[in-house]
């Protein structure tokens, strides 16, 4: 066995040290642990369902002897089916996680969004099923997934959002989440967990919204005396498109109502973008709640930070993993498969030997194993 290989192998013993295997072991044919570790392999290489992770382990099976025990040969795709349905997904999905976690500390992520994605095809209309909702966390500084929760509606983010938190070593970080997360129980988790907060307000908190325009109007009709405020703007053009965006954070007078309700609140954020393209002009103005100093830059940049996990990890997992075409409509099957697909986003992500997109990587892990070694190797196990 090889140093990649024997890497590889040591770090998935440690991360799953823990997870149970939930059949019958003195009846199975195939070990657990050689079928999560095919299944990462597979998925790297471009396998999006069993069928795939079964045709990699029969194709590799020689390769894949040098370094897994095997002794039943390669599993058929009805047992991974079967296994992974079986697999707790919460606790899948926390041994996965382990090593984007351990990752995330190492390199010194501060920013962490959390948003959700609908697994759309994973309804069945006859019996009811609705579509499976992930909740995320991504490190948006780093691109790395953190750990993610599953929950049957968009609705029900509002409590998946504090069990993920409760996943994630969270001080000194900055939490951003859009106006779903916008809950005085939520900031209450994340303050309790030693981190701050930039939040997304709309009409789901309307008295809150209306007070915080007013604050925003007050300040601009007195140019903004005796308030303390900062101004950041940035201006980019691309294909075409010429964006100019302008924070204003204000703190917030220490006497107002909603200081009292909202854990720590501190600064109210008006962020504002124009954009310019084919001579057509569009406006659009957002507000933010958050717990840290009304400096408009930092802010700004933690709200800009944001949207990078729909730019760059539901994107992805829509173009590179076809995620939107899986059909799996099992819940802890395609809860698991789609954490497999996450934690893959994250290493094809710090690999940075070969300059392409996550789909050309994976077809460069299937055909030279060399490299498929060295995608799992950015996971620095011993971290």
């Amino acid at each position: 066995m090889d140093g990649d290989a024997q890497g590889f192998v040591d770090g998935l013993r440690e991360s799953f040290a823990e997870l149970k295997d939930p059949r019958n072991e003195n009846s199975c044919d195939h070990l657990l642990f050689d079928m999560l570790a095919i299944a990462l392999l597979a998925v790297a290489c471009g396998a999006d369902d069993w069928c795939g992770m079964a045709s990699f382990a029969k194709v590799k099976l020689d390769w894949l002897k040098t370094f897994l025990e095997l002794p039943g040969g390669a599993p058929s795709h009805d047992t991974f089916r079967r296994v992974f349905g079986l697999l707790d997904r919460s606790r899948f999905a926390v041994n996965l996680f382990h090593w984007t976690q351990a990752l995330q500390e190492a390199t010194g992520g501060k920013l962490i969004a959390i948003d959700g994605k609908t697994l759309r095809r994973t309804f069945h209309k006859k019996s009811g099923l609705k579509a499976l909702h992930l909740v995320t966390a991504w490190a948006s500084e780093n691109g790395l997934t953190l750990g993610q929760i599953a929950c049957e509606e968009k609705s029900n983010e509002i409590t998946a959002i504090p069990q993920l938190l409760k996943l994630l070593n969270l001080k000194g970080c900055t939490v951003t989440i859009d106006a779903m997360g916008c809950q005085t129980e939520i900031v209450e988790e994340i303050r309790e967990r030693k981190a701050h907060y930039v939040l997304a307000v709309k009409d789901n908190q309307p008295t809150l919204h209306a007070d915080l325009q007013q604050v925003f109007e007050d300040a601009l009709n007195t140019d903004f005396a005796d308030v303390r405020h900062d101004t950041h703007t940035t201006k980019e053009t691309t294909h075409g498109r010429s964006t100019e965006r302008t924070y204003h954070s204000i703190e917030i007078p220490r006497d107002h109502p909603q200081r009292q309700k909202w854990r720590d609140l501190r600064t109210l954020v008006i962020a504002t973008s124009f954009v310019t393209k084919d001579e057509q002009e569009t406006w659009e103005t957002r507000i933010f709640i958050s717990d840290l100093a009304p400096r408009a830059k930092s802010l700004g940049k933690a709200i800009r930070k944001h949207w990078g996990i729909e730019n760059s990890q539901h994107w992805v997992l829509d173009v590179a993993f076809s995620e939107d075409a899986a059909r799996q409509q099992d819940r802890n099957g395609s809860t698991n498969l789609a954490a497999l697909r996450r934690f893959l986003v994250s290493l094809l992500r710090q690999e940075s030997t070969l300059q392409r997109g996550a789909k050309t990587k994976r077809m460069v892990c299937a055909l030279d194993t060399n490299y498929l070694l060295k995608v799992f190797a950015t996971a620095t196990f011993d971290a």
